[in-house]
């Protein structure tokens, strides 16, 4: 690719440019259309794809207007894989597969379809199209084994491969692929509806080649390109130049005992581009939790891309944004054999918040807490509602809330950054599918983090195992630990975790991450996904609109005194009427200001203690002491304790009068 100042000028007069820049994104979106109305997975159904067109070097020169997040930045690698794999044996009419996480792709689940555009027996161009199969084998329905340390347990690996040579469709090799799935129907479904998507994409392209010329198009695929990449220097321009540093966490690694996993990641502006540094990370942890290096790449692109909303995303962006991610064998670029498939809930996420903290330095105006952790909750088994007793996988993920922001509340009940682009689940689908029956799904009070600007609230969802046999549970989360955090004098939400008959004798908590748990027709299970972090000072907050957050079911009466210092009396809740204590607020709010500061040296023993002894709160537990423990048993976990409480100094109480 040339650089934005080796080509600095456009060779296509302004309109042209123009409506072919914008066709090429009609192109991916009409891809896009296509495989949401074809597609046999409700997964992809409920939007889990993206689709992109390449140009002739593999470069992406356009990715879909809805696409998740977590595919940027991978499209590119993925589609340079086939090419490096089959040289010049790339003929008209050949669409490829790959899913290989060690080859730029995401995770296994993860199938892109790349198909080569011609025109004049010439490459012009690639089609791809990326869809999460809801099954791709491995030990556990729904192929999310948190327990996998290496990635034969995870699923199949598909090395780029070829289905349709020269328009023929090889049925032996579809067939190979679907069987290794457990529900090939559906699987072989899906690869045809995504391999006949990038043919719409093909479709598109070759005509605008008929209107405009060959070299036309091709010239607008560059300048596509070069265009973004002026666009992100240029933006750069007014900005400080500098470094900046910070750290998140995953929970931990299960080989090391407890203690947080440190990701670290330095941001620098130089003046020519905008650059990240990762080195220092955690080794590889034991679990599935690991990032391959396509995935941290996108984590660092939809992370900075965030802070720039009106820039087009392709390759261009990348040439702006660089990255040192360091030796394979950490836990942001883990290598062949690491497992990697929980990459979405371990360190993607993470860099991403990372990233909004870092930029929230340099554009304030856009700063953003952290935001909830994605989760996948997968029950799988034999469905006992039809004779045959098919394979069946309720695959669940869930809203939660996004950080305080600068200048407004974070977004409740919301998509993860992970992929804003996921649409929720409709329940009735998932209960027609699966015997699976949701009995809750509601916004959580006091789950967004405490802040002059409040987190947005994330959800209560619950359900029912009902005809089922053979049937298991695996749970792909983190933050279970490392609660999700605010800054500028922000306080935390709340733990990640599922409870398995929660309202039963015996109520088992089960945590963020496990996998195969056994669970039988009538078990009962609950989760929430966390708010997110606060944006400054919660006693900063307007006593009014600590009202109206009682009053729209956001916070409790409880929480408004204890986290924001407001007392509030109860008149008529079936009318919303309720009134602020002025004088006791006043007083409550100097007493927290004293005091708080002290509490996050409190011995975390004793901490640990009232908690078991059910005199304080898990909301009390971590966003006044700063504590972790394991949420099942009230024992303290005094290694995760300390880097949480430092990571609370710096990000909350240096910033409190």
């Amino acid at each position: 690719m040339t650089t934005a100042t080796e080509q600095s000028t456009s060779t296509l007069d302004p309109v042209t440019f123009e409506v072919l820049k914008n066709a090429f994104a009609t192109s991916v979106d009409l891809m896009s259309e296509q495989i949401l109305r074809t597609c046999y997975s409700f997964v992809i159904y409920s939007r889990d794809f993206s689709s992109a067109l390449c140009d002739r070097d593999g470069n992406t020169v356009m990715q879909g207007s809805a696409d998740i997040a977590v595919h940027v930045g991978t499209l590119h690698f993925q589609c340079k894989a086939v090419m490096e794999e089959f040289g010049d044996d790339i003929n008209p009419g050949d669409v490829f597969l790959i899913n290989d996480p060690y080859r730029g792709g995401t995770h296994f689940n993860d199938v892109s379809f790349i198909r080569p555009i011609f025109a004049d027996d010439e490459i012009i161009g690639f089609a791809q199209n990326k869809g999460h199969w809801a099954d791709i084998g491995g030990s556990v329905p729904g192929s999310f084994d948190v327990s996998a340390s290496e990635h034969f347990g995870e699923g199949l690996r598909i090395t780029p491969l070829r289905v349709w040579h020269k328009g023929r469709f090889l049925h032996d090799v579809a067939q190979l692929l679907v069987s290794n799935t457990r529900a090939p129907d559906q699987a072989l479904g899906d690869l045809n509806a995504q391999a006949e998507a990038t043919a719409v994409c093909e479709r598109e392209v070759l005509r605008l080649v008929d209107k405009y010329s060959k070299d036309t198009v091709l010239d607008a695929m560059q300048e596509t390109q070069d265009y973004v990449c002026r666009t992100v220097l240029a933006s750069l321009g007014d900005l400080p130049k500098g470094e900046w540093e910070t750290v998140d966490f995953l929970d931990g690694d299960p080989a090391k005992g407890e203690g947080l996993a440190p990701i670290r990641v330095k941001l620098t502006l130089d003046g020519t581009g905008i650059h990240y540094d990762l080195t220092g990370s955690a080794e590889a942890v034991s679990t599935f939790l690991n990032s391959g290096y396509g995935t941290t790449f996108s984590a660092i692109y939809a992370g900075t891309k965030t802070f720039f909303p009106e820039v087009p995303l392709n390759s261009g962006f990348y040439q702006a944004v660089t990255a040192e991610i360091g030796e394979e064998g950490t836990v942001v670029n883990a290598g062949w054999p690491h497992a990697v498939t929980g990459f979405c809930s371990g360190p993607y996420e993470k860099v991403m918040n990372a990233i909004f903290e870092l930029w929230s330095h340099i554009m304030p105006e856009r700063a953003m807490a952290c935001a909830f952790n994605l989760e996948y909750l997968l029950v799988g088994g034999h469905d006992a509602r039809t004779e045959s007793s098919p394979y069946f996988m309720w695959y669940d993920w869930m809203a939660g809330g996004w950080g305080g922001r600068s200048t407004k509340d974070g977004s409740s009940a919301t998509s993860p950054v992970f992929g804003t682009g996921l649409a929720v689940q409709p329940v009735e689908g998932q209960e027609r599918l699966t015997p699976v029956i949701t009995t809750q799904h509601s916004i959580n009070i006091d789950s967004g983090g405490p802040g002059r600007f409040r987190g947005g609230c994330g959800v209560n969802k619950g359900g029912i195992l009902t005809d089922a046999t053979g049937a298991v549970m695996s749970y792909c989360c983190d933050r279970g630990r490392s609660t999700t955090w605010g800054i500028n004098g922000g306080l935390p939400s709340i733990p990640h975790g599922v409870w398995l008959n929660p309202s039963s004798e015996n109520p088992r908590y089960l945590g963020a991450t496990f996998s195969n748990v056994t669970i039988s027709p009538g078990d009962t299970f609950e989760r929430p996904s966390a708010g997110g972090g606060g944006f400054g000072d919660p006693l900063d907050r307007p006593t009014v609109e600590v009202l109206e957050d009682v009053i729209d079911g956001y916070v409790s009466i409880d929480r408004a005194a204890k986290d924001y210092g407001v007392v509030i009396r109860e008149i008529d809740a079936e009318l919303d009427e309720y009134e602020i204590d002025e004088t006791a607020t006043a007083t409550e709010r100097e007493r927290i200001r004293s005091e708080r500061a002290s509490w996050l040296e409190a011995d975390p023993a004793e901490v640990a203690r009232r908690y078991r002894d059910g005199e304080i709160t898990v909301h009390d537990v971590i966003r006044q002491y700063g504590v972790v423990l394991d949420w099942g048993t009230g024992e303290l976990l005094e290694k995760s304790t300390g880097q949480f409480r430092d990571s609370m100094r710096t990000r909350s109480a240096s910033h409190w009068s």
